[in-house]
């Protein structure tokens, strides 16, 4: 099975930026962004697929961006203008079967982001 592996976490002061990436370790179809703060629900930021990428929080329209890397299966996640409630574990997901749905059936180990005020 495709494994992924995340880095690019860490701790800013609010403004700040970080990007994430997160490689795979074999061919997917959708990548995406989820993240979960300490007491909320998971939530999903961003996806890309070869139909194109889509912000899906709209808290972070505009300072976060997510692109592919289809030679290495990598994707990332820009994230800039961080605000403290950014904060949370952030995990990249996959789907590796192609039927034309991005149904993530393999996340990633998380990656802590931390924003300070």
């Amino acid at each position: 099975q495709v494994q992924l592996v995340e880095s690019g976490g860490g701790s800013v002061h609010a403004g700040g930026s970080l990007r994430l990436s997160c490689a795979a370790s074999g061919l997917t179809y959708c990548m995406a962004w989820f993240r979960q703060a300490a007491g909320k629900e998971r939530e999903e930021v961003a996806r890309v697929s070869a139909a194109g990428s889509w912000i899906k929080s709209d808290s972070v329209q505009g300072r976060f961006d997510i692109s592919r890397d289809k030679s290495t299966n990598t994707a990332y996640l820009q994230m800039n203008n961080l605000k403290p409630e950014d904060t949370a574990m952030y995990y990249c997901a996959a789907d590796d079967i192609r039927d034309g749905t991005c149904d993530f059936n393999i996340y990633g180990q998380g990656n802590q982001v931390t924003v300070s005020s």
